[in-house]
């Protein structure tokens, strides 16, 4: 794992934080939502690679 992607991750929630705060007190509660679902989505699409890589090493391991 690189560590750019660590703060890929954390530039997203910060952003995801930033915004879902603003559409808040805007009174938009649905896009603030949205927002948090669209941020969620994206970090999981970068994380599923290194989930299957760690699950095909374990598998490797234990030759299951």
């Amino acid at each position: 794992m690189e560590v750019s992607l660590i703060f890929k991750i954390a530039a997203v929630g910060i952003l995801v934080t930033l915004l879902g705060q603003v559409l808040k007190h805007s009174g938009r509660e649905e896009h603030a939502f949205l927002i948090s679902l669209a941020g969620l989505v994206l970090v999981l699409s970068w994380i599923v690679p290194y989930i299957y890589d760690l699950f095909q090493t374990i598998q490797a391991l234990f030759v299951l």
